[in-house]
């Protein structure tokens, strides 16, 4: 009997995604070793137990207990790192730790795209020490953006009109990144504002080159001060010619962070001076938001980053079109709303969820923070309430569905 692969798995104790790769590796058949820095419900599995701020323990237990494996996946950002460091010391395909730690920093990020001459918006780091941040902001020009450069998800993340405003951004965002134990060291970012339409790009690099999963439009993304993301519809209805630059500005992006292997998403915008890049992640698309992708055969997206990190084909693909250059693909327009915290409190009740889930189209609905924890809205918070998921004939169709879905309930915070 030919032994079944064996996937290192890293989970961070605080993550949406634990559930979804168990479930992939079992569709897939593959024996699943769980190293993870929290007690999590990971089905009865024995956990090796890590750290992300030590790895040089962390990877020594792992070769310790693991056992042979064939490739190494992280579940989410907290373990990208770790992932890398193991993954190398075992001799396995891996991104370059240096290439990973750049590539969630979103300061690295910035300067290394300047490098590489990647579309993005002028920017300055500006360091803790001092109070730059006003000069900076009048060096980008107004509107601009001040952002935290480790948290993600629109978190620390403010538009400015002013010098003022300015300001006062970089003000509550130091009180964000207190809040949230960063080093007092950690710079801010203070980039130009873009306007345009705003668009993700999901997909798996091998060997250097990508193939783009999934592309999402979208529609109804805010202007400012906060960036909250709800609606995400895919696939994308940009024109082809827009589309394709888009793509191949995103690989271009993950080229010049020295990333060659696994999963990425992609921020970008698309304006009159073309696609430029917001963000890159060497991950999948965060929160529950994989769970609206349906690929051919019934893969999920977790399953196409197993299958990539075990180097085997992906699922085939449905007859390409202009507007959709990639070979994988959704195999039905789809889309998720990701529920925004509206304002801070207590959450007493989601009503509404039956109604919700009888509009047509309308695949599932997960509240995924429980009843009585206080909750705060983006910028200062880090979490959304839940998501909703649809399914259609078209792109518009999918975004109805979900924005009366969104309409039907009603949060009650105290």
């Amino acid at each position: 009997m030919t032994a079944r692969p064996r996937v290192l798995l890293l989970v961070p104790a605080r993550t949406y995604r634990a559930a979804d790769f168990l479930l992939a590796a079992g569709r897939m058949r593959l024996d699943l070793v769980v190293a993870s820095d929290g007690a999590l419900p990971l089905g009865g599995r024995p956990v090796i137990p890590v750290s992300p701020a030590d790895p040089d323990t962390s990877v020594r237990r792992i070769l310790a207990r693991s056992g042979p494996v064939d490739a190494v996946v992280a579940a989410d950002t907290p373990m990208l790192v770790l992932a890398a460091t193991v993954a190398a010391r075992m001799g396995l395909p891996h991104n370059p730790v240096d290439a990973v730690r750049a590539a969630t920093g979103k300061a690295a990020q910035r300067q290394r795209w300047a490098a590489a001459c990647v579309p993005q918006p002028s920017f300055r780091i500006v360091p803790a020490a001092g109070d730059l941040v006003r000069q900076a902001a009048e060096a980008v020009g107004f509107p601009c953006v001040v952002k935290a450069v480790s948290l993600s998800a629109g978190q620390g993340v403010l538009r400015a009109d002013d010098p003022a405003a300015a300001v006062e951004a970089a003000r509550r965002i130091r009180r964000v990144l207190d809040e949230a134990e960063r080093p007092a060291e950690e710079p801010l970012l203070v980039e130009e504002y873009l306007p345009g339409a705003e668009l993700s790009i999901d997909g798996v690099l091998h060997d250097g080159d990508l193939t783009v999963t999934a592309v999402f439009d979208k529609p109804g993304t805010p202007d400012g001060p906060t960036f909250e993301e709800t609606l995400l519809v895919s696939p994308s209805r940009l024109a082809s010619g827009v589309l394709a630059a888009a793509v191949r500005t995103a690989a271009d992006a993950a080229r010049s962070l020295g990333l060659s292997t696994g999963p990425i998403h992609a921020e970008l915008r698309t304006g009159e001076r073309g696609p430029a890049m917001l963000e890159l992640a060497p991950r999948s698309i965060g929160g529950l938001c994989s769970r609206a992708l349906r690929f051919p055969g019934g893969a999920s997206l977790e399953e196409i980053v197993l299958a990539n990190a075990l180097r085997r084909p992906l699922p085939a693909a449905p007859a390409g079109s202009a507007t959709r250059p990639a070979p994988v693909g959704p195999v039905r327009p789809c889309g998720v709303f990701m529920l925004p915290v509206p304002r801070p409190g207590v959450l007493r009740a989601v009503d509404g969820r039956a109604a919700a889930l009888a509009v047509p189209g309308i695949t599932g609905l997960t509240i995924t923070i429980p009843l009585g924890q206080r909750v705060r809205p983006l910028p200062d918070g880090d979490r959304y309430l839940g998501f909703i998921f649809a399914e259609g004939d078209t792109g518009p169709e999918v975004e109805r569905a979900l924005a009366a879905a969104s309409e039907r309930l009603r949060v009650i915070i105290e």
